[in-house]
Parts: C-alpha cells; sequence; structure tokens
C-alpha cells in the first residue's frame, strides 16, 4: 500500500480502544481498552498494521515510522524516569506482535530488550538481585537469537540443558547469577557463529530489530499455515506493541500467569488458569515448567489475588464475554499484560452464551452470533463409551474435548506424513511450539506431558477445536527414542492410543466410542436436565429454539430412502430437496439399469422399464409416507454411465482369456461391443441427466409415473404428499420443455386413471455455467430452481472432483491459491456469482420461482451465509449437517437484521 505523508503510525496506549482492533491489533486496542478503563497496565505505544503493510509491500518501514518511534520512546522514557538500556538504570521494554485476530504463538515476541554487556549490571543494582539481571539477560539473547536473527532455537535449549547436567539441577531456577553468566557467553558464541554477527550491543538497534522481524513473521510458514487453517484474511498485517518490562522472574513475591474469567473448556464458572512464580510469561505459555492452578495464588499473595479477581470481574461485564488474561506480579504489584475474548471449546461456546442471556450482558440474538456451525459440528462428534474395559496410562489436564483414537507418532514431520497416507495419529510432545502446528493439524488429538490450559498446545487445539490433553506429567515422553514411558508400559511410536479431552484420561489401544448426547438429542433421545451432558444439551436446545424462530431460511435434507428421510425429519429437516433416484438402484438392482442401457431393441427397454416401475414406486410411496406433508423434489435418474456398466477393462480381459480358450460367451461378446460403443473418456460430462433421458425412450416418462402413482396413493389413503420433479443437467430450455411435456402426459394419465388431482411441480437443476447464464429462459418452463453447487463448481473451475482433490488441492492450500476448497465452501466470486445471477434472471422471469440448493455447501456454514444473503428460499443437505444448516440460517438472519438496524 502506498504511504501517506500525514498518515500516524504510532498509538500510545492512552489514545486507542477496543474498536481499532484493524489499526492496532487486538493486543494493542486492549491494552488501550484496559489503560482507560484505569487497569494497571504497563506504559507502552502500538506500531499500527498500516505500518506493517508497508513494510511487507516495500521491503522497508514508512519513512516517517522511525522518528514517530522515537518520539514516543522518548514519552514512555520521560514517563519511566529512565532510558532505554542506559548502563545504570536502564529502561527495559518487549515487543510484541498483535494481529486483528488472536494467533496464539503463531508470530514473535522478544523480551528484555535494553540489556547490554553494560547495563545488566545495572539492572542487577537496580534491582538487588544478580541473578534475576542474568537470567533476563540470557533470556534477551535467546529469543532475540531465535527470533531476529534465525538462530535454531535447540542449539540455545541445549545450551541450556548442559549446563543444568553439569550442576546437576533439573530446573532453570537452580541456576545461579555464576552459572547464568557462563549461559550467557556461550549464547553469545551461538549467535556470533550461526548468524555471523555478533549480538547486538546497542538498545535501540535491538528494538528496531524486534520489530522487523515482528513484520516478517506475519508471512512464516506457521503463520501462513494458522491463518489458512482459521480462516482469516492474509492482507491484515500485524501491529507491534512496545511495552515497558514488568518482571516476574524476581524471586518468590513475583511472578506470571494466565487467567479465564471462565472455564474454556466447559464453559463453568469459576477460578481458572496457571501461575508460575519466579517467571516471564513465556514460560507459561510455552509450557516448559509445569504451572500451579490460579487459585494457589489466594495462598501465594492475596492480596495480589484479591485484586485480579475484581479485575477479571470488571474485564468480563465490560467485555460482555468471557476474558483471557496475562498478568504479571511484580514483587506483590500486579501488572495486566494483556486481555482478549478468549478462545474457548464448542461446549463451553454454547454454555457461556446462555449464562449471559442468564445474567443480563447479552440477549438472545448476540447469544446466537456468540455460537457457530462448526461448534456444533463439533458437539456431534461421539464420545468414549464410559461402559468399555479400557487400559489407563495416566491422567492430564483436559485442556479440549473430544475423544481421539490414533497412533502415537512423536513429531510434526511424522505426523503429517502418516496422516497422508491414510492413518489416524495423535501426536505426542513434551509440550508444543508454533512449528509443531502443521503437525497439530494433521492429527487426530494431542497429548503433551508437560503444560496446562494455557499452554500453546492448549490454546491451538481449542481454536482448532482438536482433542487434547496437557501436562500429563506420568507420562515419560523421550521424542528422540521415539517413545513414551509410563511406569513399566512402554508406547512407541506406531502403537495406538486413546485421549480423552473431557477428562484428561489416557488409555492404551483403542476405546470404543458411543454417540454424543447432543446427537442424542436430535434423535429425540435425551432431553435436558441436571447432569453435565443434559446442561450441554439445554444450551443448545435454547440456542436452536431461537435460530429456527428467526430464520428465513428453509432446510431441508439430501436423503434416498424412507430411513434417511426419517431421521432428517427427526433432525429438523422440512422437507427433502434432493432425492437421488440414481441410488435406489446401486447393489442389486444395478444390471436392471445396465439392461436398460444397453437393450437393442424396443421390446428390451419396455421389458427393462416394466420391471423396474414397481421398484421405483415402491421406494417412492415409502419415502412419501416418510416426508408426509413436507415437500420432496425427486431428482429423475443422473448417473454418469461408467457407474451401471461394466468395468471395460475387466470385460475385455474376460472376453480375451475366453477367446483364447475357444469358449467365448455370446452375450460376453455383444456386452464388450455395446460398452465399447458407450465408453466415454469424461463420464460426468457425458451421456447422464436430461441428455439420457432424451435418448432412452420411456426411461424418464417410467419415473414420473411411479412418483404420481406413489403420490395418487398417498392422497387417496388421506395423506399430504407435495412432490417436486427435478430434471438435471440441464442447459437449455428446449430439453426442459421436451421432458416437461412428456411428464405432464404422464401424470394427466395416472390423474385420470385413480380420480386423483395431483399438484406436482416440475424444475430443474442448476449445474452448468449455460443454465445460470440463460435462468431467465430456463424459468419459462420451470416452477424452481435448485443449484447443483458441486457440479457447477465443477464446470465452472473445470475441476474433476473425483481427480483434482487428491493431485493438486493439497499444493493450492499450501501456496494459498485457495484459502479453502471450493467444493467445502462456496466460491463466491465464480460459482456464487453465478448462482447471484441465476436467481435474478429467473425471478425476473416467474417471480414466485422457488430456489434452492442442494450440493453439499447447503450444509457449510459460510455458504449459508451467502444463501441467505442471495435470497434463496432453502439450502439441503445431508441429515447429519441439518442442524448445523438450521443453526447458521439463524445466525444469517440475525446478522442481516443487525447490520439493518445500525
Amino acid at each position: 500500500m502506498s504511504e501517506n505523508k500525514d498518515q500516524k503510525f504510532v498509538y500510545d496506549f492512552t489514545e486507542g480502544n477496543r474498536d481499532l482492533k484493524d489499526l492496532l491489533g487486538g493486543k494493542g486496542a486492549n491494552l488501550a481498552e484496559m489503560t482507560n478503563l484505569g487497569l494497571p497496565v504497563p506504559p507502552g505505544f502500538t506500531i499500527t498494521t498500516e505500518a506493517c503493510k508497508v513494510y511487507l509491500e516495500s521491503g522497508s518501514a514508512p519513512a516517517a515510522l522511525r522518528d514517530e518511534v522515537s518520539a514516543h520512546l522518548a514519552a514512555l522514557e520521560s514517563k519511566m524516569g529512565k532510558k532505554l538500556g542506559q548502563s545504570d538504570d536502564p529502561l527495559l521494554v518487549s515487543v510484541r506482535s498483535g494481529a486483528k485476530f488472536s494467533m496464539p504463538g503463531m508470530m514473535d515476541t522478544v523480551l528484555n530488550i535494553g540489556l547490554s554487556d553494560e547495563s545488566v549490571a545495572g539492572l542487577a543494582s537496580q534491582a538487588g538481585d544478580e541473578r534475576f539481571a542474568w537470567d533476563s539477560y540470557r533470556r534477551l539473547i535467546q529469543m532475540f537469537g531465535k527470533t531476529v536473527l534465525g538462530v535454531d532455537g535447540e542449539l540455545f535449549e541445549d545450551a541450556l540443558d548442559e549446563a543444568k547436567a553439569a550442576k546437576k539441577v533439573t530446573v532453570d531456577t537452580d541456576l545461579d547469577a555464576a552459572d547464568l553468566k557462563k549461559l550467557v557467553k556461550v549464547f553469545k558464541k551461538i549467535v556470533a557463529k550461526e548468524a555471523g554477527r555478533d549480538f547486538p550491543q546497542d538498545a535501540r538497534e535491538q528494538m528496531d530489530l524486534a520489530v522487523e522481524a515482528v513484520f516478517n513473521s506475519w508471512n512464516t510458514d506457521r503463520a501462513k499455515l494458522y491463518r489458512r487453517q482459521e480462516r482469516i484474511p492474509s492482507d491484515l498485517g500485524t501491529a507491534v506493541n512496545v511495552c515497558s518490562m514488568v518482571f516476574g522472574n524476581l524471586g518468590p513475591d513475583s511472578g506470571t500467569g494466565v487467567a479465564f474469567t471462565r472455564d474454556p473448556a466447559s464453559g463453568h464458572a469459576g477460578v481458572y488458569g496457571d501461575y508460575l512464580q519466579n517467571a516471564q510469561g513465556e514460560d507459561v505459555v510455552a509450557g516448559i515448567r509445569n504451572t500451579v492452578p490460579l487459585a494457589d495464588l489466594e495462598s501465594i499473595d492475596k492480596a495480589s489475588y484479591d485484586q485480579l479477581m475484581t479485575i477479571m470481574t470488571t474485564l468480563e461485564t465490560h467485555y460482555k464475554d468471557l476474558c483471557d488474561i496475562e498478568f504479571t506480579i511484580e514483587r506483590g504489584q500486579l501488572w495486566m499484560l494483556q486481555t482478549r475474548v478468549g478462545k474457548r471449546t464448542a461446549g463451553a461456546a454454547f454454555r457461556i452464551a446462555t449464562q449471559l442471556v442468564d445474567q443480563g450482558l447479552i440477549d438472545e440474538a448476540e447469544a446466537l452470533q456468540r455460537v457457530s456451525g462448526h461448534q456444533l459440528a463439533q458437539l456431534m462428534f461421539p464420545r468414549f463409551d464410559e461402559g468399555a474395559k479400557t487400559t489407563l496410562l495416566g491422567r492430564g489436564i483436559a485442556a479440549s474435548p473430544g475423544a481421539a483414537v490414533g497412533k502415537a507418532v512423536f513429531d510434526s514431520y511424522t505426523a503429517v506424513k502418516w496422516s497422508r497416507s491414510g492413518e489416524k495419529v495423535i501426536l505426542i510432545r513434551r509440550e508444543t511450539n508454533p512449528d509443531d502446528l502443521d503437525g497439530m493439524i494433521a492429527s487426530e488429538g494431542i497429548l503433551t506431558s508437560r503444560g496446562g490450559k494455557t499452554s500453546h498446545a492448549a490454546v491451538v487445539a481449542r481454536g482448532m477445536g482438536k482433542t487434547c490433553v496437557c501436562g500429563a506429567e506420568e507420562l515419560d515422553v523421550d521424542t528422540k527414542r521415539r517413545r513414551m514411558t509410563v511406569g513399566e508400559t512402554v508406547i512407541e511410536e506406531g502403537d495406538v492410543v486413546s485421549i480423552d479431552g473431557s477428562t484428561g484420561k489416557v488409555y492404551l489401544g483403542e476405546v470404543p466410542v458411543v454417540p454424543s448426547p447432543v446427537v442424542e438429542y436430535f434423535e429425540g433421545r435425551m432431553h435436558a436436565g441436571a447432569d453435565d451432558a443434559d446442561e450441554l444439551v439445554a444450551a443448545v436446545h435454547r440456542i436452536m429454539a431461537y435460530a429456527d424462530r428467526v430464520r428465513r431460511l428453509r432446510v431441508r435434507a439430501n436423503a434416498d430412502n424412507a430411513e434417511d428421510a426419517l431421521r432428517a425429519r427427526r433432525f429438523g429437516a422440512q422437507g427433502i430437496g434432493l432425492c437421488r433416484t440414481e441410488h435406489m438402484f446401486l447393489g442389486e438392482r444395478r444390471e436392471m439399469v445396465e439392461r436398460l442401457i444397453l437393450a437393442d431393441t424396443d421390446g428390451e427397454r419396455d421389458e427393462a422399464l416394466s420391471a423396474l416401475l414397481p421398484l421405483q414406486k415402491k421406494d417412492f410411496t415409502e419415502l412419501f409416507e416418510a416426508m408426509d406433508g413436507l415437500p420432496v423434489t425427486v431428482r429423475l435418474l443422473d448417473p454418469p454411465l461408467h457407474e451401471f456398466l461394466p468395468d471395460i477393462t475387466e470385460l475385455s480381459v474376460r472376453v480375451a482369456l475366453a477367446e483364447s480358450r475357444k469358449d467365448a460367451n455370446e452375450n460376453d461378446l455383444r456386452l464388450l461391443q455395446a460398452v465399447h460403443k458407450l465408453h466415454e473418456q469424461n463420464p460426468m460430462l457425458g451421456l447422464r441427466g436430461v441428455r439420457l433421458g432424451l435418448v432412452i425412450p420411456g426411461l424418464f416418462a417410467m419415473q414420473v409415473r411411479a412418483i404420481a402413482e406413489a403420490a395418487a396413493e398417498r392422497k387417496n389413503a388421506k395423506g399430504d404428499p407435495r412432490v417436486e420433479i427435478m430434471i438435471p443437467l440441464v442447459g437449455t430450455v428446449q430439453e426442459l420443455e421436451i421432458v416437461r411435456e412428456e411428464a405432464d402426459a404422464v401424470i394427466a394419465e395416472v390423474e385420470a386413471a385413480t380420480g386423483t388431482t395431483l399438484k406436482l411441480s416440475i424444475g430443474t437443476m442448476i449445474e452448468l455455467p449455460r443454465a445460470a447464464l440463460t435462468a431467465d429462459q430456463i424459468a419459462e418452463a420451470a416452477q424452481f430452481f435448485s443449484f447443483g453447487t458441486n457440479d457447477l463448481t465443477q464446470t465452472v473451475w473445470g475441476f474433476s472432483r473425483d481427480d483434482v482433490e487428491a493431485s493438486f488441492f493439497t499444493a493450492y492450500l499450501e501456496k494459498g491459491i485457495f484459502g479453502v476448497s471450493p467444493f467445502e465452501t462456496i466460491d463466491k466470486d465464480g460459482v456464487g456469482s453465478l448462482v447471484r445471477h441465476a436467481a435474478k434472471l429467473g425471478r425476473a422471469t416467474r417471480p414466485d420461482l422457488k430456489l434452492g440448493v442442494c450440493g453439499e455447501h447447503g450444509g457449510d456454514p459460510e455458504s449459508v451465509h451467502f444463501f441467505h444473503e442471495v435470497g434463496l428460499d432453502y439450502v439441503s443437505c445431508s441429515p447429519f449437517r441439518i442442524p448445523v444448516a438450521r443453526l447458521e440460517a439463524g445466525r444469517a438472519a440475525a446478522e442481516a437484521k443487525g447490520s439493518d438496524s445500525r
């Protein structure tokens, strides 16, 4: 982006507020908000996301940035009464990233900037603690070396481990000042060797390089991967927060912690978080040292604990939501370093939303916006069977719920490799770090022996909806030998383990799963009660009831038989949007369709159709009974021919072998000739849909007759069949007119024969670009449109779904060409544009034209919002996704209403 000379690139914490997240990032905006609330926030300033964008696009910082930073730094020095890096009493600052959307651990942070060989002595004198000063200095070199200079972090970790081993201690805090002085020398040598330069002694150089490193961290592989996973736009950039340091590593009366105003795993009220005495903030989230529960702070430092509880109440009331808080205590003085609306599990999201309604903090419309279809889908996953026989290995902290089973792997690379080969894996680490992100995404669940609910593994897993158990201290994880030991039990890489993110339990082997209570609720087998599962069901019920009241979009099911239809109805389906009749002819009936397609004479064809008619009628009779009173859209036969013909290679081999034995079967020879004649290079674009109905006389007429007769019988039995007949793969109105004329004649015959009046509507699928572009013409012959977005995506993009997803989609996602697969979420700019255009053209011709969608996009949360926006009447999806579509249809309506009111 071009630089505006009058643009302001730096804001003091006293200048911003929480509404400036686009400019100041989430962290900077919330630091400003806490400052405005009068909470104890260390003074500092924020470099805006606009500065980052200029830097990333031009390769250099805005010309005005250095002077602005200098002015704000001078003001900060004046406020603190000390200068950055001065030798006798140095001001130290942290440089931390802060994007608009939370990206925990994905971008860079450097603490203790301003320390040097000279100022470390001044810090020791000022603090009266030589060990603290040298510990802070070694942390700066370690973080700066890795983050800014690109030195392999393992080199510093190995040197630290060697120092502890030499001293025969196991924790960092057992190293004294002399040990840390030696370690600083080792660290500086590592920097000089690996980075090709000495560690910088000038404090301003340290700060400027750290700011650039934070800008650059926006485009690291892990940050880009996280953004793709969480669908965060790549052009936002990150802000940079420069904050005066406060120290939690000044002794037992100091410490650092992370707190939640409610449990992010369950949503229950209480005291939740982690605290670590004599430590800096990164120690907690990195999971390097095991923490104590936040509640223990009351006995450690009651005054700070009481103040923190008051601040937490203030923040939750102010933000009207669960807040995630980072704090430091420096010699009994509490400081707030960050707050944000906290990530939570799916179950916690539903519970918290209803709790806040009950407290009067938010209304039902806002509660609906606080949950999502993705979260509801997570709640519908199975859980472990509590009655199953299990072998318990250990128990850790229940960090992110779910039931995950997979083969044990001990590094991210193996997790990705095995996952791509079809294996289900559990990633096991001592603790995870941001470099493990791709392995975490590939795994069914994450298990760590260190860390707590606020560690990197826990926070990222909750954000992704992954099962996670942290801090399982009984487990001895040896990543180098690729094994985990529990007592005398050894779990090697490849052994199956099961982890329960709801209880923290870890099991050997595969534990069987049972249905989720939320699924049982939708099935009508569970009601709200007193226990934890019932409490969750009650929260889901309340929010779903509101979503159903406010949504405009109706939700139908894709179902091909009575069993699926009944289940869909229990899940809240308001009809069937797609009955695929070709699915009725799989299995034993497949040969009947094969005989029809290969028939040489009218007699053979009529015989095949006569055999199919009663079977079709029986199918429709059962379906119309199951969905009585609700619309049922029946798509006429639409099979790619290869699905119903013998495999040409197998048949050719069979005939060739028979000919070599001189016992060739006359029927096989005839069949091979017919298959060769009908063989297609690209069956998905060949003889299927309406083309098949036009080429095989009587095919569609037979299906229409079966539909009409089944509907007439249902109506004569006092039922209420509401049937819609859908013609597939229409590209021109002439195709539809021919089929409709034939169908109308058949329906009239059935009406006359049964003495009933049938109100069967006839419409078409819009699944070809030409159909979308000529929708005004097609609407002259169609009473409804249903967008087949699976095929429309294939034909717009020129993709064969069966081939491309396995061949190059992974590369396209990794390179950022796709943010998400266009088969998963509708491509609004391309496919969506055609849907919008066709809807407008169709209704211009026929204002009462009913519009729906029956591709799998109908159950995708983001796509449902798009279909609401363009004015469709309903979406249709698989039965299991119906609750998700209902919820998102309600959210779309509430969101649109909120936008209109603003």
